[in-house]
């Protein structure tokens, strides 16, 4: 199958991959050696010859970028930056393969070793993550020149990641953009866990790609001369590329390649010794002759000289573009967002806070060179334009707008892509029900700890006549006991250009906007102190004086504020608390958050589900809150028909302290 002798060395060096990958997984007797073996062969040819990085400066911010998108095929990832000569993996690391606290986990996980470019796993996110990557790559290179930013981005997909619906958005995207220095490898092999994929699709790729707009190439992925032709003639087309490469899962086992029976599963020692003999491989497991070590360490050095070409030429650009690719704000970035929180309270404006959030972004965007927002079809409604918007194009990168389309799974996907790859921080919004479709990214973005905000409008029942299909009524809840995740939901202006300020300047967590539709009335008396900072605090009222403690979120703190004044006429003291951010609160020191809650009966009020709130009201509290889905009528009717309104919040108070 291999094309001819002039190949020998590279040979070797792919058997290198293959048997250091079947090693650790016969020793972990756990894993999927199928990938790692079939895909061998493109691996060595594109990482000896053709891709751009650097182990000894493995965050090169020009590097290329690889994104393994078959994320169970992580021992061919952990192989090659053992092999290459990444500092921070050793042989124990791949012998530990799998292992509680090993670095080489059963998939990549970003932060872990420092040649993991995404934590991949869930089949798709890989792919469509790589168009954000791909699409940075353009528009910083627009913004900076070419001289500081060229550089590809590789993927190594399976027929799982183009099977999942979430590609089919991510690449039309990309062939609509035109992102040609995005080049994909199709490992076509025909087989998923549960067999042939021809008993579950008959999907032309090629076609389809093609009708997406991608440069397409046919190979033989175990024929070296037809890989590194593949590849060239890719670095230069004018669009994205997949290039399909027809191989054998588990190549080189005599008794299991080409079935599924290696896709997930260990070769086990007895199949192991069989491949050793067919490929002439003698050395002992987890052995690499120094040979053939030293072909791969020359090739992990092979951009050296580049590096530190670019790195003269990057220091050339100046502070600004080192601040901006490390990822830091500008100084006094948030002079404008402080001016515009002072007026707000000066003249009490009443928005609604998808509104405030858009005077938010006149106030950021101009300061903040690295943000790039969008919206899933939805701009006029997110409210995600700024006045200084400017849509990126296939004939102009050169803006900090993306036009999505109706394509939430690849929305969140891409900006998990754009703020990987760095000098990006992403924005994008949708309703706060259609998150449901970005979910799997936002949690890939909690456990990889990146900077992505989501910008989620018409929040809860206050979206009204668009009725329950459009509520999100589990999703507040939900959200907050995703990890590593901070889910804001802010009552007025201040409060929302204080959590615009805390998702900006958090870079090692995504954070979620939960946004109203409905105006509502500015509660803030003063904004010298970041409130929204420590999660809750009381917004009104005496500590010490009061009989009941209101706790409320969004706009249901009006509700509550409006209940005070009642109560206040019958001689009842309440405090209200505005809980804008529950992960915070909890991160508060306990005597804090004593002291805010108090231990005076307390009742919580939120037009969401009521999961979550007991562990702020306690046994003996009250949740004003939904049961069940919401429906569709004007908003105002649905408060009262609900149950949550200010009437309600009254007797809930009086109830608990007879």
């Amino acid at each position: 199958m291999f094309c001819n002798s002039c190949y020998s060395k590279e040979r070797l060096m792919a058997s290198a991959i293959r048997f250091l990958s079947a090693d650790a997984i016969n020793k972990s007797n756990s894993g999927h050696p199928g990938m790692p073996l079939g895909m061998a062969d493109v691996a060595t040819i594109l990482f000896s010859k053709f891709i751009k990085l650097s182990p000894n400066n493995p965050h090169w911010f020009d590097r290329d970028r690889f994104v393994l998108s078959a994320g169970h095929g992580s021992m061919l990832l952990y192989s090659l930056m053992y092999l290459l000569g990444y500092k921070d993996i050793g042989i124990e690391d791949i012998k530990n393969f799998r292992q509680l606290g090993a670095k080489t986990a059963g998939h990549p996980e970003y932060g872990h070793l420092d040649g993991i470019d995404m934590t991949t796993g869930p089949l798709g996110q890989g792919i469509s993550s790589a168009v954000g990557m791909a699409l940075a790559e353009r528009i910083l290179a627009s913004k900076y020149s070419e001289d500081v930013c060229n550089h590809y981005t590789y993927v190594i997909a399976g027929d799982g990641c183009l099977m999942e619906g979430i590609s089919e958005e991510a690449i039309s995207l990309a062939g609509h953009l035109k992102l040609n220095k995005l080049i994909v490898f199709w490992d076509n092999n025909n087989i998923t866990i549960d067999g042939n994929v021809t008993a579950s699709s008959s999907t032309d790729q090629i076609k389809r790609f093609e009708a997406n707009g991608w440069n397409t190439i046919n190979i033989d992925g175990h024929n070296y001369r037809q890989i590194e032709k593949a590849i060239k003639k890719a670095q230069k087309s004018d669009r994205p590329t997949l290039i399909a490469c027809k191989t054998t899962i588990g190549f080189g086992a005599p008794g299991k390649c080409g079935t599924s029976k290696c896709h997930g599963s260990p070769l086990g020692i007895e199949e192991t010794e069989a491949m050793r003999k067919k490929l002439g491989w003698t050395s002992s497991p987890f052995e690499i002759p120094e040979g053939i070590l030293k072909d791969w360490r020359q090739a992990g050095s092979r951009s050296e000289d580049a590096y530190h070409a670019w790195e003269k030429r990057a220091k050339a650009k100046g502070k600004e573009f080192a601040d901006i690719i490390s990822g830091k704000l500008p100084e006094n970035w948030d002079k404008t967002l402080e001016e515009l929180k002072v007026s707000a309270i000066k003249d009490q404006i009443k928005v609604a806070t998808r509104k405030s959030s858009q005077m938010c972004l006149d106030a950021i965007v101009p300061n903040i060179p690295q943000i790039v927002g969008g919206s899933a079809d939805l701009a006029a409604s997110n409210l995600t334009l700024s006045k200084v918007s400017k849509t990126i194009t296939s004939a102009d990168y050169n803006g900090n707008n993306i036009m999505y389309g109706i394509r939430e799974h690849a929305m969140g996907a891409i900006m998990n892509g754009l703020s990987l790859h760095g000098g990006i921080i992403p924005f994008g919004g949708t309703f706060f029900v259609f998150s449901d479709y970005m979910r799997p990214s936002i949690r890939l973005a909690s456990l990889m700890g990146i900077r992505v905000i989501y910008v989620l409008t018409h929040d809860s029942i206050g979206v009204g006549e668009d009725g329950p299909t459009h509520q999100p009524i589990e999703h507040l809840a939900s959200y907050r006991c995703m990890p590593n995740l901070l889910t804001f939901r802010p009552c007025d202006v201040v409060e929302t250009a204080e959590a615009w300020q805390i998702a900006l300047e958090t870079d090692n967590k995504p954070s979620i906007l939960a946004l109203t539709r409905q105006n509502l009335p500015l509660l803030r008396t003063s904004s010298e102190e970041n409130l929204t900072l420590k999660g809750g605090y009381i917004l009104s009222g005496d500590a010490q004086k009061r009989q009941a403690t209101i706790i409320a979120t969004g706009s249901e703190v009006s509700l509550a504020m409006e209940a005070k004044a009642c109560l206040a006429a019958e001689g009842i003291e309440v405090a209200v608390v505005s809980m804008p951010c529950c992960e915070l609160f909890d991160a508060q020191p306990e005597p804090y958050r004593q002291e805010v809650l108090g231990s005076a009966p307390r009742i919580a009020v939120e037009a969401g589900a009521k999961f979550g709130w007991e562990r702020y009201v306690g046994c003996d509290g009250d949740i004003i809150g939904m049961d069940g889905f919401g429906a569709s009528g004007p908003a105002e009717e649905l408060y009262k028909y609900f149950g949550i309104t200010v009437e309600e919040i009254v007797d809930s108070v009086k109830n608990s302290i007879k």
